[in-house]
């Protein structure tokens, strides 16, 4: 079993899902399902609530009684069928229950493949960015193939879409997989792993939650607005496909160089530098709102997402033993890229009204902060 392939295979399958559900999914509400922009917000806050709790505790919950390999399978059945669920859903009242059910289920995949990532670099000689690439390759793909479907059968197809890709995901779980992700937790290391505990004794391990919590909640606007933002610009759908791949371009370019490039930095040094380029991002796009300064804003996603993963992911490999893997990624699935990013959606959709440039702009309040925390913790902190 070559790691390195099954690790940039099962990326790959992953991403092709989240290439449908990330940029499309509030789109996909408001278009197909004829909600309105507060309503699909308030369910995709609600989803990413949902998504929360989800993954900080029932995923490190089931970690420790499954190997690797089975939670993967679990996850993906279940988010099959909670996307089959949206076929017959057409209420608002139903839509919410829907999309709580599924929120619970299919985001949690993320903290599964990354934890099975972690895991495979701190037994093998694995490298990260070379094998994430192929999941920004995959996000890429898909991006692209929906905004051809999209343009030629409707908005209704990105749910379609959705499912082929996850029985596709589930072609992939039933194949072998590295013999370490397939072994069962054993009892005696369930109670000292069960808590969370170790994790709050690695001193640094709260001032890097709170950082990335942060800088990754700052892309909520553009996450579930960006979509609607350009066909607000008068961009076709085949032309917001190509425009959105850009910034995975970008990410695609930066993880395939990661490990070679940025060894010997600190985490704390790519988080500022990450800090800097979120923030610059979004008050680009808030200055000129055109296509193309937003197409040249694109360019900092390997910047203001890639770099703070990295960094993160850097961070807790070389800080915490492999039994806490699946509660920092848990941790960090539900704050930083869940419940941060519910709270800044809502915010986003209210400011979105007001006015468009507005709601990416507000997220310099969550990035600027980031630079003066980083400045007076580093050094104490040694991280």
């Amino acid at each position: 079993m070559n790691q390195q392939r099954w690790l940039s295979q099962n990326f790959f399958m992953f991403f092709i899902t989240w290439g449908v559900f990330l940029p499309y999914w509030t789109g996909w509400l408001v278009q197909a399902k004829e909600l309105s922009v507060p309503e699909a917000s308030l369910i995709m806050g609600f989803g990413l609530v949902a998504r929360g709790v989800s993954t900080l505790f029932a995923f490190p919950f089931v970690s420790k009684f499954w190997s690797g390999q089975r939670v993967l399978l679990i996850l993906t059945i279940g988010s099959l069928i909670a996307t089959l669920l949206y076929i017959p859903t057409s209420s608002f009242s139903m839509l919410f229950i829907v999309t709580v059910l599924f929120s619970a289920v299919y985001p949690a995949l993320l903290p599964a493949v990354e934890s099975a990532a972690t895991v495979l670099i701190q037994q093998g000689n694995i490298h990260y960015g070379k094998s994430r690439k192929y999941g920004s390759i995959g996000f890429v793909i898909s991006v692209l193939i929906i905004s051809m479907v999209t343009g030629h059968f409707g908005e209704r197809a990105i749910l379609w879409s959705m499912i082929a890709g996850l029985c596709l995901m589930l072609v992939m779980c039933l194949q072998p997989a590295p013999a370490v992700l397939l072994a069962k937790p054993m009892a005696k290391d369930r109670k000292k792993s069960l808590s969370m505990r170790g994790l709050w004794q690695v001193r640094s391990f709260p001032i890097v939650l709170l950082v990335v919590v942060l800088l990754q909640g700052a892309h909520a606007s553009y996450y579930n607005y960006g979509f609607i933002y350009l066909q607000d610009l008068g961009v076709n759908n085949y032309s917001i496909g190509l425009i959105l791949n850009i910034a995975v371009i970008f990410e695609i370019l930066y993880f395939a160089k990661a490990d070679h490039l940025f060894q010997g930095w600190k985490p704390s040094t790519l988080f500022i530098v990450a800090a800097v380029g979120s923030s610059l991002r979004w008050i680009l796009i808030f200055l000129f709102p055109n296509i193309w300064i937003f197409m040249l804003s694109q360019s900092l996603h390997a910047v203001s997402f890639g770099i703070a993963h990295f960094a993160f992911i850097q961070y807790i490999t070389k800080n915490l033993p492999t039994k806490q893997i699946p509660n920092a990624q848990g941790v960090y699935s539900a704050v930083a890229l869940s419940f941060s990013t519910a709270v800044l959606t809502m915010l986003g959709g209210y400011l979105y009204e007001v006015s468009p440039g507005l709601a990416f702009l507000g997220m310099i309040l969550f990035t600027v902060p980031v630079l003066f925390l980083l400045i007076v913790t580093r050094k104490h902190y040694e991280y």
